[in-house]
């Protein structure tokens, strides 16, 4: 893909940095071996490496690593620390590690830590979200219920699950009936995209449908015994 980049040219864009987000938008996680492997390509390219942590906390328990070995001892230059959904309100903090400076010093005198904390006003945070270990047990809690959404669904005649369950999201296809006895339950979720774009047809032609599901800190066991009931009565009913 780097190839594909001709370099010098004016005007063609140049690579800067590679960004990797952790969690995926496939809700599966990065090891740490794979994040030293990618940061390694990328700084041999002249690039600087950026991970979104949007879901951060998530892919860290999952993985039952250190903060330091998913970022910065893994080749990580910036991090985007997310808290708004694991519980915050509002909070998100931007990681510039010090690897950063030796790659690029001609922007250190903008990265220093001290400046940017001023600027963003950061030191409002509110500091008990971090205290005793709370984010971590905010994503443990929303990690469990999408792993019990999901071992549910796997148990559904004629519902698919294309990507493992990793964290706290649950991809799956679930059959045009199911679908609508979930949404006419009052259940809320995403529509994903067909790899081959058949998200694009009316819904009354669909049979299957791809979603995105969600869980989070406030998940409750009865929210997803509740979702999986319904679930699995209009799959019987299917049947």
């Amino acid at each position: 893909m780097l190839a594909d980049f001709p370099r010098g040219l004016e005007k063609q864009v140049q690579p800067a940095a590679l960004s990797l987000s952790q969690v995926t938008e496939s809700g599966t996680i990065y090891t740490c071996m794979e994040l030293a492997e990618l940061t390694a390509l990328a700084h041999d390219a002249g690039l600087m490496v950026h991970m979104d942590g949007a879901r951060f906390a998530n892919a860290l328990v999952s993985l039952q690593c250190t903060p330091a070995e998913m970022s910065w001892k893994a080749g990580i230059d910036v991090l985007s620390f997310g808290a708004t959904k694991n519980g915050a309100l509002a909070c998100e903090a931007v990681d510039l590690f010090r690897s950063l400076e030796s790659r690029r010093p001609a922007l250190s005198a903008q990265t220093q830590r001290a400046y940017l904390i001023e600027r963003t006003i950061s030191r409002r945070t509110n500091g008990r979200y971090l205290e005793n270990g709370h984010w971590l047990d905010l994503a443990v809690r929303a990690n469990d219920q999408a792993r019990r959404l999901a071992r549910g669904l796997t148990k559904i005649p004629g519902v698919r699950m294309p990507w493992p369950c990793e964290a706290n999201e649950v991809f799956a296809i679930l059959p045009g009936a199911i679908d609508a006895a979930l949404k006419a339950g009052g259940a809320l979720y995403y529509p994903w995209k067909f790899r081959d774009g058949s998200h694009d047809c009316p819904p009354r032609q669909r049979t299957k449908f791809f979603v995105r599901l969600v869980t989070s800190y406030a998940t409750l066991p009865s929210d997803v015994d509740g979702f999986l009931t319904l679930a699995m009565t209009a799959g019987r009913e299917r049947i």
